[in-house]
């Protein structure tokens, strides 16, 4: 999870963490150091004020800093066909707006869905062109998935068994992505896998 975080939010969340780190080594080993007693009868009270207001500054940090964005990240070139001659296809560069997979799910992003499609291992498995992946165990989704509809890419995905490719047999892919994965990564990565 914070891989996929702002820069902004690492270093805010990173700043938080060192600070309560360094409190609690110093008042480990050091401070015990100066003064065999510490706290102290005298000095317990600010400890611990200090001590749960650094913990409470730190679930504050996580909190804040911690959270995914809701929105897409940003919008990605991607290509769309169109026939010019019978039989002859080109491809034009265009900007490509999340798409929506199934009713009441979330818009994906496609560039987020090749992050995961690469994070997920997918590339090991499949060939697909936008992705660089030349994997063999699994469909070629350049051809496997050419012409099909967001719906199908989803299935696919959460219940890869429900339709199988020809010439592969069933249980290949692991069919848990549908619980590891959140309806706007599954959302993402249907986004990315519509490009073929």
């Amino acid at each position: 999870m914070v891989l996929g975080l702002a820069t902004s939010n690492k270093i805010w969340l990173a700043l938080f963490a060192g600070v309560f780190i360094v409190f609690a080594l110093l008042s480990s080993f050091v401070f015990p150091r100066w003064r065999p007693d510490f706290p102290g009868e005298h000095g317990r009270k600010w400890f611990i004020i200090a001590t749960l207001a650094l913990f409470v500054a730190m679930l504050f940090a996580v909190n804040v800093f911690a959270k995914e964005d809701e929105e897409p990240h940003a919008e990605t070139a991607g290509e769309t066909a169109t026939t010019t001659e019978p039989g002859v296809t080109e491809s034009t560069p265009t900007e490509t707006a999340p798409t929506e997979t199934t009713p009441g799910t979330a818009q994906g992003d496609p560039a987020a869905g090749k992050a995961l499609f690469a994070s997920q291992g997918c590339a090991a498995c499949h060939a697909f062109t936008p992705a660089g992946a030349k994997g063999t165990v699994g469909p070629d989704l350049d051809e496997a998935l050419k012409g099909k509809e967001a719906a199908f890419i989803h299935e696919s995905i959460v219940d890869p068994n429900a339709e199988i490719t020809q010439g592969y047999p069933p249980g290949i892919m692991p069919g848990d992505f549908g619980q590891k994965l959140s309806e706007k990564q599954i959302a993402d990565l249907v986004a990315f896998l519509s490009q073929s």
